[in-house]
C-alpha cells in the first residue's frame, strides 16, 4: 500500500515538474533575443493550434521583423492567429493591413477576404445597432470589386445578401415599433408611415414589402381615427390613397380582406367627421344667434333704463 501511494506521489511530481519545465522553456524563449527561434516556435505553436502562445511570440516579433523579408509571412500568421482566437476586431485590421502592405502577395486576396469576413462575423443581431453591418457590406463589396473572378466572390455576395436581409428586418422592426407606440401618442402612427416609406426607398426589393404596405394603410388609418374631427377628412383620404396603392400592387393579397375593411372604415370615418363638423357648425351658429339675441335684448333694456327718470 505504501509503495503504491509512493509511486502515485512520484508520478504526480514528475508530471508537475514536466509541465513546469515546458512553461519555463517557453518563458525563457519569450524573454530571449533569438528572434529566429521565436519565429520558428511561433509557427510550430500555430500549427499545433496553440494560438494563445503563438500570439505572444508573434506580438513580440512584429516590430523586430518590420521591413525584413520574413515580415510578410509573420504578419500573415499574426493575422490568422488573431482570427483563430476570435478577436475579429483586431484580426480584420491586421488582414486589411496585410493586403494593403503586400498587394502583390499570393496571400493578399485571402487576407482581403478574411478582413471583410471578420466584419461579417462581428455584425450583430437585427435588434442591435447595425453600424458594423453596413461596414461589413462595404468591405465585402470592396473584395468583390478587387477580385470579381475569385472563387470567394460568390461567397462574399451571399454574405452581403444575408447582411442586407438583416438590415431589412431591422428597418421593418423599427417601423412596427413606431406603430406599437401609437397607442401612447398618435404622432407615432405618422412616424410609422414615414419610417415604412423610407425603408422601401432604401430597400426597393425588401421581402416585407406587402406587409409594409398594409402597415402604411393601418398606420395612417389609426392616425386619422385618433385625430380631431377637423383633421379627419384629409387624413382618411390619405388612407384611401394608400389603400389604392396597396390594392394596385397586390390585387390578390392575403391581406386584401383587412385592407378592404380599412377602406370601408375610412369612408365611414369621413362621413362621420363631416357629420360632427356639421353638427358643431350648427351648434355654433345657434350659439351665435342666441348671443346676438341676448345682446339685442340687453341693448333694448339699456335704452329703456335710460328713459326712466
Amino acid at each position: 500500500m505504501f509503495k503504491i501511494k509512493h509511486l502515485l506521489i512520484l508520478s504526480f511530481t514528475i508530471v508537475i515538474l514536466s509541465v513546469s519545465g515546458c512553461k519555463s522553456r517557453f518563458e525563457k524563449l519569450r524573454l530571449s533575443n533569438d528572434v529566429g527561434k521565436k519565429y520558428q516556435e511561433g509557427i510550430r505553436l500555430y500549427n499545433k493550434k496553440d494560438y494563445s502562445k503563438a500570439l505572444i511570440l508573434f506580438e513580440g516579433l512584429a516590430q523586430k521583423y518590420r521591413g525584413t523579408a520574413e515580415a510578410e509571412d509573420l504578419n500573415y500568421y499574426y493575422a490568422f492567429t488573431l482570427y483563430r482566437l476570435k478577436d475579429y476586431t483586431t484580426a480584420r485590421f491586421k488582414f486589411k493591413e496585410f493586403a494593403d502592405t503586400y498587394p502583390n502577395s499570393k496571400n493578399a486576396e485571402e487576407c482581403r477576404y478574411y478582413g471583410a469576413y471578420c466584419f461579417y462575423l462581428d455584425s450583430p443581431a437585427s435588434s442591435l445597432d447595425q453600424e458594423n453591418t453596413y461596414k461589413a457590406i462595404d468591405a465585402l463589396q470592396l473584395f468583390i470589386n478587387f477580385y470579381p473572378k475569385s472563387e470567394r466572390a460568390g461567397q462574399a455576395a451571399q454574405y452581403i445578401a444575408t447582411l442586407r436581409d438583416r438590415l431589412e428586418t431591422k428597418a421593418f422592426d423599427n417601423a412596427k415599433l413606431y406603430y406599437d407606440l401609437g397607442g401612447y401618442d398618435i404622432s407615432y402612427y405618422k412616424s410609422a408611415v414615414v419610417a415604412l416609406k423610407n425603408a422601401q426607398v432604401e430597400f426597393p426589393d425588401i421581402k416585407y414589402a406587402e406587409e409594409m404596405n398594409l402597415l402604411i394603410v393601418k398606420s395612417q388609418y389609426m392616425y386619422a381615427k385618433n385625430s380631431f374631427a377637423i383633421r379627419q377628412e384629409d387624413r382618411f383620404n390619405e388612407v384611401l390613397a394608400y389603400y389604392n396603392e396597396f390594392i394596385e400592387a397586390y390585387p390578390n393579397s392575403k391581406y386584401a380582406k383587412e385592407a378592404n375593411q380599412l377602406k370601408e372604415d375610412s369612408q365611414s370615418g369621413i362621413i362621420n367627421a363631416k357629420k360632427i363638423l356639421a353638427e358643431d357648425a350648427a351648434a355654433l351658429a345657434k350659439y351665435d344667434a342666441f348671443n346676438k339675441k341676448s345682446e339685442k335684448k340687453k341693448d333694448t333694456t339699456n335704452k329703456i333704463e335710460i328713459k326712466t327718470p
